[in-house]
């Protein structure tokens, strides 16, 4: 088949009428905004202009948000790239632009994680979105979702030292860089798992993630409930389910001037009173959006597994989807209020 003169750019055209994810991310998300934080990755003196130029940071970073809305690897991102026109078009890639390679994806990655940068631009952009008329409103919701890792497959005895917090000196550096030691297990629903936490805070009127941390699975939601609030949302109502609630929760709540809308737990030996039972139906029918936002980053990017290894690349990649989230519901909210 041969190629007319005016076909690529007739099906660019096309996208672009088409109004879908990618070409509302490319016009609506304010990019320019996170140069200034990216730049410190390239803030090395040159011994010489020879050798090709670093990609541009604003490029590599729509293509971490890309990485993330569609769950794939380095080696996959690099071949979607070459391969998908919407991709190359969101990125403003010709047919003759060197693209980066997979080892070239990593290293941007891996300069995010040592100059700690995604929690800034996770919040610079949250402040645009304040500036912008998407302010926290209507009371605050705090959950956590359960990231999984590959389970590690190690003895009795290793297990026990990692937990102890010292690794086999046995092992050798090439098999230390492949196992994860800051993953744990945890139980839901009768299930286990093992991995870490995606901890966020979500406001009830645009379902936004607010803030979130990031933290190993064995360690209970509850422990970081204080530190997700926020105190600028424009309601006080905060909503969690029953495994935040506590006398000491309820209590510095209150002390902060929230109201507590917690869901009541139910055991054996103290069953629910009609009254509770009916608060729990209608604090669900508020505190469930929390499940929308985690639903809709496990349906667009499917297995969401992480395959990288440690706490600190964790909180990058999560960080990353938590970022990439916010910003697709943005465009929804952009364009729905126009």
């Amino acid at each position: 088949m041969v190629t007319g003169f005016f076909d690529i750019d007739n099906r660019l055209a096309d996208l672009s009428e088409s109004k879908n994810t990618l070409v509302k991310l490319k016009s609506l998300i304010p990019w320019e905004e996170f140069r200034l934080q990216l730049e410190v990755i390239h803030d090395k003196e040159r011994k010489s202009n020879a050798g090709r130029k670093p990609f541009d940071v604003i490029v590599m970073l729509k293509i971490m948000i890309l990485q993330s809305l569609y769950n794939l690897s380095d080696d996959e991102m690099e071949y979607q790239i070459k391969d998908r026109i919407s991709f190359m078009n969101f990125l403003d890639f010709a047919f003759d632009t060197r693209v980066p390679d997979a080892k070239t994806i990593w290293l941007f990655r891996d300069r995010l994680e040592k100059h700690d940068l995604v929690k800034g631009i996770f919040l610079r952009f949250d402040t645009y979105l304040r500036e912008n008329g998407f302010e926290a409103k209507k009371g605050q919701i705090v959950d956590a979702s359960i990231v999984q890792v590959p389970i590690q497959r190690n003895t009795r005895d290793e297990n026990k030292q990692i937990k102890e917090g010292n690794p086999p000196e046995d092992w050798s550096d090439n098999k230390r860089s492949q196992k994860d030691v800051d993953a744990r297990w945890t139980q839901k629903n009768h299930k286990h798992f093992y991995g870490y936490k995606n901890g966020a805070q979500v406001d009830v009127e645009n379902k936004i993630i607010r803030d979130y941390e990031v933290f190993p699975a064995s360690v209970y939601d509850n422990q970081v409930f204080g530190e997700l609030l926020d105190p600028e949302n424009s309601g006080k109502e905060v909503y969690a389910d029953s495994a935040y609630n506590s006398k000491e929760h309820v209590k510095e709540l209150e002390s902060q001037g929230f109201q507590p809308h917690l869901q009541h737990k139910d055991c054996r030996e103290l069953k629910l009173t009609e009254e509770k039972k009916q608060e729990n139906r209608t604090y669900s029918k508020t505190r469930c959006r929390i499940e929308h936002v985690f639903g809709a980053q496990l349906q667009r990017a499917g297995n969401l597994i992480l395959r990288t290894i440690g706490l600190t690349k964790a909180k990058v990649k999560i960080g990353l989807r938590n970022l990439a989230y916010n910003m697709d519901r943005f465009c929804y909210l952009k364009t729905r209020t126009a």
